[in-house]
């Protein structure tokens, strides 16, 4: 699993580590840099997925740009930023991935990038590092960057020049290096590969779609993919989001499922059967279902189709969410994430969210802030705040952020 991220001169940031957990919420006032902190996850997983470094900023006909693309990518006035990311590959093993990018007014590049192995030989010890691979960019060679490939063995570095365009960890696959390099650069890929940043939009599932195998990040194409499944799996699948809507609205959802649709079934449309009073029952689509309805049932199919070891990431996981349901999604929430081992980061403005979560989530909430001296974002463990029993003796966690309370302890602190 991805342990934590550090990023430096990140958009809004000069430096910052986000510590990953198996639930992890980020919090914030607006414009606090919550959404800077998730596009880094975003950058990287394009990256691990061979998009060129300045199609994974600014977009192309396929992928839409990072928010402020070139220009507001790096903090000003810098023209780099560098993210670091800890991934683990056992309790006694991890590897430390590190990327800095050159960006200008019509291209980014790469200009520094490192695989490190860190081997510990007991729990909490100081680790044994071995570079896997080192690369910088030579300013007499604009066409190719030097790449040096450490054995261990002093004199027998290789050297190979390589495109920078594209991270040299997507590249590495491909090149004849020693089974520990590889090793390493495909496990990092795969957890990099695995993060799916997800924003459901209930208008783009509302449509019939075609059968497809991944589902995209506004979940338009969720009927197809559920449709798409292997039988056994597809029911297995439809029974649990059954059971997970039926809390959700007034009316008791009897079933959820999708069904090919047209004449050559290769579209797919979604489906619900409502229950009331005296029996009564409605079947209908996608088309007249609730936004919120629309946005659980992504949320929740998400949950049961990424491949396990997998990173989801959901922005404003309360949208079109009554308070009165915050505890359904938060229990949802942890319970699929355990038993599909897959690790969640969601961002909210919800009170209602943050009074479900309770007490034993404090130590993965993580604030998102802006110093009030330079205007850069910061992350802050809310554990870590000072005086944390007095401020929390004074209300719930909903109370403490709607009324702006967590922010004025932190800027405490930093006065």
């Amino acid at each position: 699993m991805i342990k934590e991220i550090t990023f430096k001169k990140w958009k809004s940031f000069d430096e910052a580590t986000l510590f990953i957990d198996p639930l992890t919420i980020i919090i914030g006032a607006n414009a606090s840099g919550k959404s800077n902190t998730l596009d880094v996850l975003l950058f990287l997983n394009r990256l691990a997925s061979g998009v060129g470094i300045s199609q994974a900023i600014n977009g192309d006909v396929n992928l839409s740009p990072l928010r402020g693309g070139f220009e507001w990518i790096c903090q000003k006035p810098s023209k780099q930023f560098t993210i670091i990311a800890l991934v683990e590959f056992s309790e006694k093993k991890e590897y430390r991935f590190e990327i800095t990018i050159q960006v200008n007014e019509t291209r980014a590049e790469i200009f520094q990038e490192e695989l490190v192995m860190l081997s510990y030989q007991r729990k909490n010890s100081n680790p044994q590092k071995k570079t896997l691979y080192y690369t910088k960019q030579e300013e007499s060679n604009s066409s190719a960057i030097p790449t040096y490939f450490s054995t261990g063995t002093q004199g027998r570095d290789k050297r190979i020049d390589l495109n920078r365009s594209h991270c040299i960890l997507s590249q590495a696959e491909a090149l004849n290096l020693r089974k520990e390099i590889q090793e390493g650069a495909k496990f990092v890929l795969s957890k990099l590969q695995r993060i799916f940043v997800f924003d459901p939009i209930p208008s783009h599932m509302r449509n019939y779609s075609p059968f497809s195998e991944s589902l995209h990040a506004d979940g338009s194409n969720i009927a197809g993919v559920l449709a798409g499944l292997e039988l056994e799996k597809k029911e297995a699948v439809e029974k649990t989001l059954t059971q997970y809507l039926k809390g959700l609205p007034e009316k008791d959802i009897k079933k959820v499922w999708t069904e090919p649709v047209g004449k050559f079934k290769t579209d797919a449309m979604l489906y619900c059967e409502e229950g009331w009073e005296n029996n009564v029952t409605k079947e209908i689509d996608a088309r007249g279902m609730s936004d919120g309805t629309l946005r659980y049932l992504a949320m929740v199919s998400a949950l049961l189709i990424c491949e396990p070891g997998s990173l989801l990431v959901i922005e404003e996981i309360d949208n079109g969410l009554h308070p009165s349901r915050a505890h359904l999604l938060m229990d949802m929430l942890k319970t699929l994430g355990k038993e599909r081992s897959i690790d969640i980061i969601v961002t909210t403005h919800n009170p209602a969210i943050l009074d479900a979560a309770g007490i034993r989530m404090l130590p993965f909430i993580t604030v998102a802030h802006r110093d009030d001296q330079s205007g850069v974002s910061k992350l802050s463990l809310f554990e870590d705040i000072q005086k944390l029993p007095k401020l929390m003796a004074s209300g719930s966690l909903g109370r403490l952020s709607s009324e702006g309370l967590i922010e004025s302890a932190l800027k405490q602190i930093e006065a």
